[in-house]
C-alpha cells in the first residue's frame, strides 16, 4: 500500500513519539509514505478561528500536492485530518470557491484526493486479521480505554469512516493486539482542547472528567491517536488532577506505539520513554499478566487434549458404566447433581425442577458429565435459560 503522507506540525514536535511510532507502524505493515514535498501547516484552530479563505487555502495547497502525485493521503494528526477532510468537502461541493482557492494558492485543485486517517487506514484498508499477524508479543491483560476525541469521526458528513458517536475502530485494533478494549461513554467527548491553555478553568475541568471516567470503567491506559489528546492526557494530566484533588496516574498511548510494540519494536524506537506520565512500567506489568495468561491457556487447551484423548481412548462398556452409576446418582441425589452442575442457586433449583420431570435431559446430562463435565455444565445452563425463557412467555 503506498500513501502521500502528511506528517503535520505535532508529529515532529509535541507529538514526536505519535511520528516515531507511525513510520514503524507503516514499515511493518508494508505501507510505503510518500511525504509531501514543501507541504505547509493546515492552519488548525488559529486558521478557521481567523478567516475561513485562509483555513481553506493552507489545506487546499497540501491537497493539490498530493493530487498531483495521484495518491490517497495519510493524515495521522486529528486537527489535521479534520481540516483536509473540510476543505475536500467544500472543494467538491462549492465551485466558486473552488476556483478562488486555486487562485489564491496558485495550483489546480480538482477534489480528487482523499485524506485518510490512520484508524481509516489501520482498520478497513489493512484489516485487523492482517495486524493481529505481526503481533508477537501480545498485549494480554492490557485494560485500556480508546479515546478518539472530538474530530476524528465527527462532523459525519466529511469523516465518514466510523459510527460518529460509539466508533469502533481503535477498538477492533486494540483487541487485535491482544489487549482488552473497555467500554465507555466519553470516548469522543472533547478533552479540553486549546482550551487548557486559554481558559483553564473551563479545560482543565474537561480533561478531569475524561480521565475521571476512564478510571472508574477500570481502565489502567487510554489510547488516543490525536496529538492534542494525547499532549493533553499525559502532559497536563497533574492538571486534571488537580481540580479533583485526586491522583489518576494513567498512561497515555499512541495506539500506533502498542502496535509497533505489539509487533516486536523496542520502547525506545517508538517514543515510550518520552511520555510524561510513566509509560514503560505498566507496559512490564502487562507483559508479566501476559505471561500467566498464556501460561494458562497453555494449560486449558493440554487438558482439553487430554480429555479428547481419554474419550477416544474409554472402553465403551466401561464408559457406559460411568454412564448407569451417573444416572443413579441423579435418581438418588438430584438437588446435589443439579448444584453441582450450576453454582448459582437458584438457577440450580429451576434445574433440579427440569431433570425432576425430564429423565431424558437427565440422561443427556449424566452422559456429558462421564465425557466432558464443562459441556454438561454449558447444557445445564441452556436448560435453565430456554425454561426461564418459557415461563416468561
Amino acid at each position: 500500500m503506498k500513501l502521500a503522507y502528511y506528517p503535520g506540525c505535532s508529529l515532529e514536535g509535541s507529538g514526536i513519539e505519535y511520528g516515531m511510532s507511525m513510520e514503524r507502524t507503516a514499515e511493518i505493515l508494508g505501507i510505503e509514505l510518500i511525504e509531501l514535498d514543501d507541504w505547509n501547516c493546515c492552519g488548525a484552530t488559529s486558521g478557521h478561528s481567523t478567516d475561513k479563505l485562509l483555513s481553506l487555502a493552507l489545506p487546499a495547497r497540501n491537497l493539490a500536492i498530493a493530487e498531483e502525485i495521484g495518491l490517497p493521503m495519510l493524515a495521522p494528526c486529528a486537527a489535521c485530518y479534520s481540516r483536509h477532510r473540510a476543505t475536500e468537502h467544500t472543494v467538491k461541493h462549492d465551485e466558486k470557491m473552488r476556483e478562488t482557492i486555486a487562485h489564491v494558492i496558485d495550483k489546480d485543485i480538482k477534489g480528487t484526493s482523499e485524506t485518510l486517517s490512520i484508524l481509516d487506514v489501520l482498520a478497513n484498508h489493512i484489516g485487523v486479521d492482517k495486524i493481529a499477524e505481526k503481533v508477537t508479543k501480545p498485549l494480554l491483560g492490557m485494560k485500556a480505554v480508546c479515546y478518539y476525541g472530538c474530530l476524528l469521526v465527527r462532523p459525519e458528513e466529511y469523516t465518514g469512516f466510523d459510527d460518529p458517536e460509539d466508533p469502533q475502530t481503535m477498538d477492533v485494533v486494540l483487541k487485535a493486539l491482544g489487549a482488552e478494549a473497555l467500554d465507555w461513554a466519553y470516548k469522543t467527548e472533547c478533552c479540553g482542547a486549546s482550551l487548557l491553555t486559554s481558559r483553564p478553568e473551563v479545560g482543565n475541568t474537561m480533561l478531569y472528567e475524561v480521565l475521571r471516567n476512564a478510571q472508574e470503567v477500570g481502565a489502567e491506559c487510554i489510547v488516543t491517536a490525536c496529538p492534542l489528546c494525547g499532549m493533553n492526557l499525559d502532559m497536563r494530566q497533574g492538571a486534571g488532577e488537580k481540580v479533583g484533588n485526586t491522583k489518576f496516574g494513567l498512561p497515555v498511548y499512541y495506539i500506533t506505539e502498542l502496535l509497533a510494540l505489539a509487533a516486536g519494536e523496542s520502547r525506545q524506537a517508538v517514543g515510550i520513554d518520552r511520555h510524561f506520565v510513566e509509560a514503560g512500567s505498566y507496559l512490564d506489568e502487562v507483559q508479566k499478566r501476559g505471561t500467566e495468561i498464556k501460561a494458562e491457556l497453555e494449560a486449558k487447551a493440554q487438558a482439553k487434549e487430554a480429555a479428547a484423548s481419554v474419550e477416544k481412548d474409554i472402553d465403551p462398556e466401561a464408559r457406559q458404566k460411568k454412564v448407569d452409576a451417573m444416572i443413579k446418582a441423579f435418581e438418588k441425589n438430584p438437588d446435589k447433581m443439579a448444584k453441582r452442575l450450576i453454582d448459582d442457586e437458584e438457577r440450580a433449583a429451576v434445574l433440579l425442577e427440569i431433570i425432576s420431570g425430564d429423565s431424558k435431559k437427565a440422561v443427556r446430562l449424566a452422559e456429558l458429565m462421564v465425557d466432558n463435565s464443562e459441556k454438561a455444565s454449558k447444557a445445564a445452563d441452556a436448560f435453565v435459560t430456554a425454561e426461564l425463557k418459557k415461563r416468561d412467555k
